[in-house]
């Protein structure tokens, strides 16, 4: 486990897959930039017996409260598959636990863990155009703005642009300084 000020990061337990499910299955509450896809639960579950959703290519921690409370969760995965360094994505759960800054919190103890983890350069985060509450989490923890990927992911019946940034290791604080 990995202790903030704010929140928690751990890895999934067994325990905690049946409220994550119906948290991440949960329309209403994935706002208007998440894919809106779903997952099937045996799927669901399958990847979670097989890889315990952590492994040397992708891994999710899941973001507690204090008091251990599922708020959200954060992962890595590859991007690109011929670039290294992986590309990183976060959600908070419920609306009402969204703009306390668990999100910020938690992305920046997640990279500086990924960095001493992995012997990798970068991290990519690419945000919808529009979705300014990430694009300010991404830039308070110090990602960069790369640029604009045009017409880049189809999502609810359109094509829509992202933007992408970058965290360079050495633009990283290491976690030792961030706990």
């Amino acid at each position: 486990m990995i202790k903030g000020k704010l929140i928690n990061l751990r890895t999934m337990r067994q325990e905690d897959i049946d409220e994550i499910f119906c948290l991440t299955s949960d329309l209403s509450q994935r706002g208007e930039y998440w894919d809106v896809r779903l997952s099937s639960e045996p799927s669901f579950k399958k990847r979670f017996q097989e890889t315990g959703c952590w492994n040397d290519t992708f891994g999710t921690m899941i973001i507690t409260n204090k008091e251990g409370r599922l708020l959200g969760e954060i992962s890595y995965f590859k991007g690109v598959w011929y670039l290294p360094g992986y590309e990183v994505g976060y959600r908070i759960y419920r609306d009402e636990d969204k703009g306390k800054g668990y999100t910020s919190e938690a992305l920046r103890l997640f990279t500086a863990y990924l960095f001493e983890l992995k012997p990798i350069k970068r991290l990519e985060i690419q945000v919808s155009v529009g979705n300014i509450p990430s694009r300010k989490v991404a830039e308070k923890v110090g990602f960069k703005y790369e640029g604009l990927k045009r017409q880049a992911v189809f999502s609810k019946g359109k094509y829509e642009d992202i933007e992408l940034f970058s965290l360079l290791r050495e633009e990283c604080l290491s976690l030792s300084e961030v706990l």
